[in-house]
């Protein structure tokens, strides 16, 4: 049973990099740091989008409107960070 709280907190560990990946992503193609033409550059991106979009859009629905600002991926990040942390600290002694 460890195995598995490891492997779900390595799973959420790893996710937790695509998140800051996409958003840093993001605003390198919101301030034209790269080029938006390159077919390399939008395989990335169209994967980060697939990969994070399906956690993120629950999220997006219930803030309000903050105008240009996203603040979406910290809250996803601080519910990883929450679950990762139940997970060590709660579940993880109570089967050891």
């Amino acid at each position: 049973m460890l195995a598995l709280i490891q492997t779900i907190v390595l799973a959420l560990d790893i996710f937790w990099w695509i998140i800051i990946l996409s958003a840093i992503f993001s605003w390198l193609y919101a301030f034209n740091v790269v080029n938006p033409r390159n077919q390399f550059v939008g395989m990335i991106g169209n994967a980060l989008f697939r990969i994070t979009e399906p956690a993120l859009r629950p999220i997006r629905n219930l803030l309000p409107d903050l105008g240009g600002i996203d603040i979406s991926p910290i809250i996803l990040l601080l519910i990883i960070f929450f679950i990762r942390q139940f997970l060590i600290t709660t579940v993880a002694p109570a089967i050891l």
